[in-house]
């Protein structure tokens, strides 16, 4: 199980509700997903129950916990001000704090993050920053108190993939907490690697959104994780500068 704060979830896929072609089809994707936690943007909706936003109307809400997201926000203070909106809602007190540091990459600001986290964290929200890959700040965060790590693979939606594997399971061997790979993801090998590097978990949007077939591709994506995990758990052979035969010499016939 996968436990964040006081809660405990089947699924290690975390899921987005961006950009998908239809209501639709973003709602078979997150059904064959088995998805429990989907995130979404506040600045980009009106989450008020008077007037939900479309794709959380068509959703069964008591089958999923709701990751709102500060996406847009560049300062602590914007951060805040749209997590406290997303709580007033009353539909989660979970929250990922996002705030972008640089317009053409989309890497988050490490020093305006960690404000943002702190602020959060002294007005009870349960409290899931994305950061990059940087093993310091990560270990910053875990010492404020934050309840998960979401480190990114590569830039937001660039489908790069894990371009820093060596962060990461720094990242992952120090934290006494889950490491939720979020952002960069492009393939289920991407989604595999993550949880094969001991990942507790992958959060991604635009790898499922973005594909040809997302229906298809959000299968996979549930399928690659669990395949990490079970490979992580199962523990690979080292890796060797020369071969090694599969089959034992010893009790062989001559030839």
């Amino acid at each position: 199980m996968l436990k964040i704060a006081n809660q405990q979830f089947s699924s290690r896929l975390l899921l987005g509700t961006g950009k998908y072609p239809s209501f639709d089809i973003q709602k078979e994707a997150v059904r064959v997903s088995e998805s429990e936690i989907l995130t979404f943007a506040v600045r980009r909706m009106n989450i008020f129950k008077e007037s939900q936003p479309n794709f959380l109307e068509q959703l069964d809400l008591s089958r999923y916990t709701l990751l709102p997201n500060t996406a847009g926000a560049k300062t602590a203070e914007e951060a805040v001000r749209i997590a406290r909106l997303a709580k007033a809602s009353g539909l989660c007190d979970m929250v990922k704090v996002e705030v972008i540091g640089c317009d053409r990459s989309l890497l988050p600001d490490p020093v305006e993050t960690l404000k943002a986290s702190e602020a959060l964290l002294e007005e009870g929200f349960i409290v899931l920053p994305y950061t990059s890959d940087d093993v310091v700040l990560a270990r910053k965060l875990e010492q404020l108190g934050v309840h998960a790590i979401m480190p990114g693979a590569s830039p937001i939606g660039s489908g790069q993939g894990i371009i820093n594997p060596l962060n990461l399971s720094f990242i992952i061997d120090q934290a006494k907490i889950p490491v939720i790979v979020d952002a960069g993801i492009g393939s289920p090998k991407d989604a595999a690697y993550a949880m094969e590097l001991g990942a507790d978990g992958v959060l991604l949007n635009t790898a499922v959104s973005g594909a040809k077939d997302p229906v298809k591709m959000a299968l996979a994506m549930k399928l690659a994780v669990e395949a990490g995990r079970l490979g992580y758990l199962a523990g690979r052979i080292p890796e060797k500068n020369y071969g090694i035969a599969s089959s034992p010499e010893e009790g062989m016939l001559p030839s």
